[in-house]
């Protein structure tokens, strides 16, 4: 499962949900899916907005969570 990482890096960097949203351009309850891990996919566009604003490349935003079979 790929794990979007943007709520820990939000936390690290001392900034909020409402900070994140105002500057995205998304609607709140996609944007809060996002953050909450409640979405299957992402636009590239998305994804490159939320690099910039966070400071990061979509290697430290995503991470791998390998499940046992």
């Amino acid at each position: 499962m790929v794990k979007v990482r943007a709520k820990e890096i939000l936390m690290e960097q001392g900034h909020t949900k409402y900070w994140l949203y105002k500057r995205m351009g998304l609607g709140y309850q996609n944007l809060s899916n996002i953050l909450d891990g409640k979405t299957t996919s992402m636009r590239y566009d998305t994804m490159e907005k939320l690099c910039k604003l966070l400071k990061c490349t979509p290697n430290d935003l995503f991470e791998i969570q390998y499940e046992e079979e």
